[in-house]
């Protein structure tokens, strides 16, 4: 990816270390659950142990790969060759034992656990190229294509279980790598569970279904949520539906470049307050997404800055009653100069099954 963009801020004596999976994988497009990134101002190694240096060296394209045996001997080497004094690495996806460790291994090399990196990283992450709005729209597609097919499994007596299970499957099945996070599927008094848990409840009619869920393809993540209604739907019910559907709506419509994070989520936030449910509406409207499910920028009231053109957001207000229901609906958009592309092509008017 970006490693060039990292190497413009190295010095002659200095070097970047990236020790973290996820931000391995995005500089290096390579999945791995070992190895260390090191940049310098004219150069990139990759190093990594016996189980992928073979894989690896067929596969990263943008820097060179190299085997590490044991401990951090071949990067202190390394390091010396280069002449490299100073080193600095993520601050935030460190642990201590890792932090101790390279410093005693590079020494005399000066380790210094940099929160501007960190800040440099993200920052990149933010903005997707072109080829990565096409895998996550790839992503996405899987995930949909499991939504449509999950439509025909929701029924009376089902269990939470199951139609997660299901779920699963499904895109595993189809194209996934992996799944971007455990599946939400609860149903009846549990869908006022942001983050519910399934469980061995089964679907009765007159029943919400929440359904959260994502496809990883290629390293990146999908993400959405439907709320499904089984039978029929109360008054209230599809007064709540309504609202989340009107306040996500508005919330899309407002998004472009240069739109303050935390004025996108007020979006959304003084619909559901103007209906009489603000105190039902605790998280976020939305979070980036790509490499990892959480990612810069953030929609919520204490967000800072501002979209930029090519952030990928998720907009998921929601109203949850405790004991009773609950209804969250969410897309994926890309951000441009003047608007917004919804990644996300399911239908979310109120589907009742």
């Amino acid at each position: 990816m970006a490693i060039n963009e990292l190497q413009a801020l190295v010095k002659p004596s200095g070097a970047i270390l990236i020790s973290s999976p996820e931000n391995r994988r995005y500089f290096t497009g390579f999945p791995s659950s070992d190895g260390f990134l090191v940049i310098t101002c004219d150069d990139a190694v990759f190093f990594t142990d016996s189980r992928y240096i073979e894989a690896a060296q067929k596969s990263v394209k943008n820097c060179r790969s190299r085997l590490l045996t044991g401990g951090l001997g071949e990067i202190s080497a390394f390091i010396k060759e280069k002449g490299i004094s100073s080193i600095y690495a993520e601050r935030e996806r460190m642990t201590i034992s890792l932090g101790d460790k390279l410093k005693k291994a590079l020494a005399p090399c000066r380790v210094t656990f940099s929160r501007r990196l960190e800040s440099k990283i993200n920052a990149l992450r933010a903005v997707k190229t072109p080829a990565e709005v096409e895998k996550i729209k790839k992503a996405q597609a899987i995930a949909e294509d499991a939504f449509q097919h999950i439509l025909n499994v929701i029924k009376p007596g089902v269990t939470e279980r199951q139609i997660a299970l299901e779920l699963d499957f499904y895109m595993l099945s189809h194209g996934a790598e992996a799944l971007s996070f455990e599946t939400i599927a609860v149903t009846g008094a549990k869908t006022s569970m942001p983050h519910g848990v399934p469980g061995d409840v089964s679907v009765k009619t007159g029943d919400f279904v929440t359904l959260d869920f994502g496809a990883v393809f290629d390293g990146y993540h999908s993400d959405m949520t439907r709320t499904v209604a089984v039978g029929s739907v109360s008054r209230v019910q599809r007064e709540v539906y309504e609202t989340v559907l009107k306040a996500q709506i508005a919330a899309l419509e407002s998004l472009k470049a240069g739109v303050s994070c935390a004025d996108a989520d007020n979006t959304a936030r003084e619909l559901i307050a103007a209906a009489g449910f603000v105190e039902y509406f605790g998280h976020g409207t939305g979070h980036g997404v790509g490499v990892e499910i959480h990612e810069l920028p953030s929609l919520s009231p204490k967000a800072k800055g501002a979209l930029k053109a090519g952030n990928i957001v998720t907009v998921e207000p929601g109203i949850y009653i405790p004991g009773r229901f609950g209804v969250r609906i969410e897309d994926m958009a890309l951000i441009t100069s003047d608007s917004c592309e919804n990644l996300t092509k399911a239908p979310k008017e109120l589907i009742v099954l």
